[in-house]
């Protein structure tokens, strides 16, 4: 299961963090899961990603990565990359209120959603946040809204290359019917992007992403090279070097099948070196928005296994993590697999003949399952299924089936006397909490509404 090099070093951490949450207390019969994050591995994605940039760019061009606030909407980890270098690219009034809270500061934000309202993009323009109009609609809105007073805000159009899809359709968008961005081969949009930026010299910046998991890097580069060609020929076409940063989106595909850490940032660079010539020459200014890529590998989500058992003559083991904490998973297995380690009652790697076994969750339907018919080693009561690879668009992204708790998150790193230790990122939801949330302040409220013909 372990890759060699760096993501056996990984394993290795991961290894030492799940025992020492056994010794410390963070998992055993009362605290039957929780999320667990590498700081060590945060680090250093976060300076792959930059080194990988720095390779290629002319010296001196400006580069923002910004971090996909989507993949991982928690306040300390977005301190964490603002701190190795990272801005953030949020989608919502939520997402920018974490970012906010982290200490972002708005010259190194992004905002990027398909339904932004005005109260959202008045606010943008005040804290000069940076801003991808994804229609002419909005367009329209920030027209009104600049004409009072100019912002600070870097201004630009969020386009659809429409170069195709990945085999994930739910995360490609820039197939013909994306609802992202201007979709450019449709009649008349380009010559209506060359118009807007001719009609507003202040739009500066041209935006497209592509996609993500499931979409290949040939195809990630395809949908860069349109967004390059496309500003080198508004520039030409104004007369002027108008547009002077291109933001490219994230996208960098995480193989889930193993350890090993590919594709790299490293590898996605160079092929746009080449095949996007002048892109990286300092004649505009980048802007990157990756997420999955940096986080899913330094997340993992260990639970105990609440009961063992037997159905149809194969072993199931009955946890406490799943569809709460792996939705895409449970829902959609065949294009979002995760994979399972076994570790025993203390917290070790399990060892012994592999059994072909489920990995149930505990949420009351029989669809509730982390993995079906996986080859491990047999996993008993008490001991404890690790989900891998949860750093993004899982243990943060809670999903309330049964109004199941969210778990706590541990952030985890080596103390030098060999040993490990953890900071709380999150608490976990307490009962009361889930009372809050679901309208306990209001339990009479139905009861005092009157419908006709009622005493």
């Amino acid at each position: 299961m372990h890759g060699d090099g760096v993501g056996a070093a990984r394993a290795a951490r991961r290894d030492e963090a799940v025992r020492a949450a056994v010794e410390q207390g963070l998992l055993g019969p009362d605290t039957p899961i929780v999320g667990l994050l590498d700081v060590e591995g945060i680090r250093e994605s976060a300076a792959e990603l930059r080194a990988a940039f720095d390779a290629v760019v002319a010296p001196g061009t400006p580069v923002l990565h910004a971090f996909a606030v989507k993949a991982t909407p928690l306040v300390p980890v977005l301190r964490l990359l603002h701190e190795e270098g990272l801005g953030a690219e949020v989608a919502s009034p939520g997402e920018l209120a974490l970012a906010r809270a982290a200490g972002v500061p708005p010259s190194r934000t992004v905002l990027d959603s398909p339904a932004k309202t005005p109260a959202e993009l008045r606010e943008a323009l005040a804290l000069g946040i940076a801003v991808n109009a994804d229609n002419p609609q909005e367009l329209g809105r920030i027209d009104a809204l600049m004409r009072p007073a100019d912002s600070r805000s870097p201004l630009g159009i969020r386009v659809n290359p429409q170069v195709g899809g990945g085999s994930i359709t739910a995360t490609s968008t820039a197939t013909a019917t994306s609802k992202f961005g201007v979709a450019l081969r449709d009649e008349g949009a380009r010559e209506w992007v060359v118009r807007a930026y001719a009609e507003r010299p202040w739009l500066t910046r041209l935006h497209a992403h592509t996609g993500s998991q499931g979409i290949p890097l040939s195809l990630l580069a395809q949908g860069v090279g349109e967004v390059y060609a496309l500003a080198e020929e508004t520039n030409r076409r104004l007369g002027r070097r108008q547009i002077d940063t291109l933001d490219i989106g994230g996208g960098l595909p995480v193989d889930f099948g193993s350890d090993a850490a590919a594709p790299t940032y490293a590898q996605y660079a160079r092929l746009l070196a080449e095949t996007v010539p002048g892109l990286f020459d300092g004649r505009y200014g980048l802007v990157t928005e990756f997420g999955r890529s940096l986080l899913a590998r330094h997340g993992t989500v260990v639970a105990r296994v609440e009961y063992a058992k037997s159905a149809g003559g194969r072993p199931v083991a009955v946890t406490h993590a799943g569809v709460q904490v792996a939705t895409r998973t449970v829902y959609v297995p065949g294009s979002w697999p995760l994979r399972i380690a076994a570790y025993d009652a203390k917290g070790r790697p399990k060892e012994g003949p592999h059994v072909v076994q489920d990995i149930a969750g505990p949420a009351c339907f029989a669809g509730d399952l982390l993995a079906e018919g996986r080859a491990l080693p047999l996993l008993e009561q008490g001991d404890y299924a690790a989900v891998l690879d949860t750093g993004a668009y899982y243990f943060a992204h809670h999903y309330a089936y049964n109004s199941l708790a969210r778990p706590a998150i541990h952030g985890f790193a080596r103390d030098g006397s060999g040993g490990v230790g953890f900071a709380v990122v999150r608490e976990a939801q307490t009962p009361a909490e889930i009372v809050a949330e679901s309208g306990g302040a209001h339990a009479r409220a139905l009861t005092t509404l009157r419908t006709p013909g009622r005493r």
